[in-house]
């Protein structure tokens, strides 16, 4: 089975974090990170180099190895993912191919995981989404009546206030141009908390 790279990026940063962790800030070797992550060192080498050109991780050799988590918690800031697009319109296909990094403040967002979608479309402008708009996400399966969600129907996502009911769940379009979704269920990615405007 073909597996994505940036999967396998994730799954490399999360082993060294929590190596990290269990070591006393210690990094892992190369023949560690590839025993505890299923591949041969010589993938892990060649992803690592990869990570490392994309700003994952940071590399002084072979044994000290910096990932964006304990970047940030040293600089009081993190690096999140800008990982596709999300519709504000119809629902498209969500994508899972990292684009690029963005720096945050742990100060504005506190800690946890978020990532970074562009939105595209207009059904979420009166609520200051505008196409091309990024929007910072914390990844969690639940939320809160009105708050605006990342939605999986299926398998596509959207962007949308949610408005669960009893038997349904209502998911309401900030445009009166756009009909609101409706729908049995569905499943929450994430919560937006802050937009970054495009100035292009």
């Amino acid at each position: 089975m073909q597996y994505k790279k940036p999967e396998y990026f994730a799954g490399i940063e999360r082993f060294i974090d929590e190596y990290k962790d269990m070591n006393g800030g210690a990094s892992p070797s190369m023949k560690v990170i590839a025993r505890g992550v299923g591949l041969s060192e010589g993938t892990v080498c060649k992803y690592l180099k990869v990570m490392r050109e994309k700003g994952i991780v940071e590399c002084e050799g072979h044994r000290h190895i910096t990932t964006r988590r304990s970047r940030g918690d040293a600089q009081g800031s993190f690096q999140a993912p800008v990982v596709g697009t999300i519709a504000c319109g119809l629902p498209i296909l969500a994508e899972e191919n990292i684009e690029e990094y963005v720096q945050l403040p742990v100060s504005l967002f506190g800690k946890g995981e978020f990532y970074v979608l562009r939105a595209k479309g207009d059904s979420m402008i009166d609520a200051g989404i505008d196409d091309r708009d990024l929007v910072v996400v914390r990844q969690q399966n639940t939320a809160d009546y009105n708050q605006i969600v990342v939605a999986l129907i299926e398998d596509e996502a959207t962007l949308k206030r949610y408005r669960p009911e009893a038997d349904r769940v209502i998911l309401h379009a900030e445009n009166p141009e756009f009909e609101d979704i409706i729908v049995d269920s569905c499943a929450i990615q994430g919560v937006a908390v802050k937009v970054i405007k495009d100035l292009t």
